[in-house]
């Protein structure tokens, strides 16, 4: 049995035939009929019997109509419950970012959404390889990741939509002779050694079009995923790094320079589960993050 047969069930006890039952609900007497043998099939007792030309209730049938009530009620407050679960405005949101991200991203979103009546965040640090950013869409509500912006795309298992294409540029001490340019290139920085990322994370891909667009192998002296160590190693003159233009920390060490010739800009994505949005703290917490992305290029715009 399902909840449209006792439906049915119900108000042909209370109107008393098929078709006013078919009226009542819209649909043609044939269909009221039909639903009628189905429950039936399901049922080791007769629910309905005929008097005259009408078909009315059993006993069975009636005792299982008064049961519908108490189904039909039970099923409108779990549908409540729901509706006012996905729309309550202060309900939690987890949301995971890898570093700089959450660097950049958190304080904004804890400013930006404190006081009563708004969406509890429960934020995490999640920094893993590019491949594994969709698997984390099942333990949060929204997941900040990042990729370059010609790598692969992510799969069409998640929903996305973009916060930031953000420049990549190449850190360097105030005193380093290349300092002077205003613009980098490969051959340039070809010759210097390098500080980057462990294999499988996306800036590694743009230090592999560095050393191909300058036809040599870059020396890399270091493997450091977070930037805000990577530049205090950049600072005491460990090797250049590829910095993010406007979620990098700025260091007063270091001054970054403009990269052609490769395509050094990332993506900065929000990922989720499309079932997520159907919250409204999500789609708050969803609408603060685009708010934030743009005081984040807006303050770099500024400067």
């Amino acid at each position: 049995m399902d909840e449209r047969q006792l439906t049915i069930l119900r108000e042909l006890g209370e109107l008393g035939s098929v078709s006013a039952v078919a009226e009542a609900l819209r649909v043609t007497p044939s269909a009221i009929s039909q639903q009628l043998r189905l429950l039936q099939r399901s049922m080791p007792v007769a629910l309905t019997e005929r008097d005259g030309r009408r078909v009315v209730l059993t006993e069975a049938g009636q005792a299982l109509a008064r049961a519908a009530i108490e189904v039909e009620t039970a099923l409108a407050r779990a549908r409540h419950t729901v509706t006012d679960f996905a729309e309550q405005p202060d309900g939690e949101v987890s949301l995971a970012a890898f570093h700089s991200a959450a660097s950049a991203f958190f304080p904004l979103l804890l400013r930006g959404l404190a006081g009563p009546g708004v969406p509890r965040l429960a934020l995490a640090d999640e920094d893993v390889a590019q491949d594994r950013f969709p698997a984390l869409t099942r333990d949060y509500d929204l997941v900040l990741a990042h990729r370059l912006e010609h790598g692969p795309p992510w799969p069409r298992t998640v929903t996305v939509s973009t916060l930031l294409r953000e420049p990549l540029d190449v850190a360097l001490p105030t005193g380093h002779p290349l300092a002077s340019k205003t613009l980098l290139l490969p051959h340039d920085v070809a010759d210097q050694p390098w500080i980057t990322v462990h294999d499988g994370f996306p800036l590694l891909s743009t230090i592999e079009a560095i050393a191909s667009v300058a036809n040599r192998r870059l020396a890399i002296a270091h493997r450091i995923n977070d930037f805000a160590v990577a530049a205090e190693a950049v600072a005491a003159g460990g090797g250049l790094a590829l910095m993010p233009r406007w979620t990098a920390r700025e260091h007063p060490d270091l001054v970054l320079r403009p990269l052609g010739a490769v395509h050094a800009r990332r993506h900065i994505d929000i990922l989720h589960r499309p079932e997520r949005t159907a919250r409204r703290a999500v789609r708050t917490v969803l609408a603060e993050l685009h708010h934030a992305a743009a005081q984040i290029q807006g303050e770099d715009t500024q400067g």
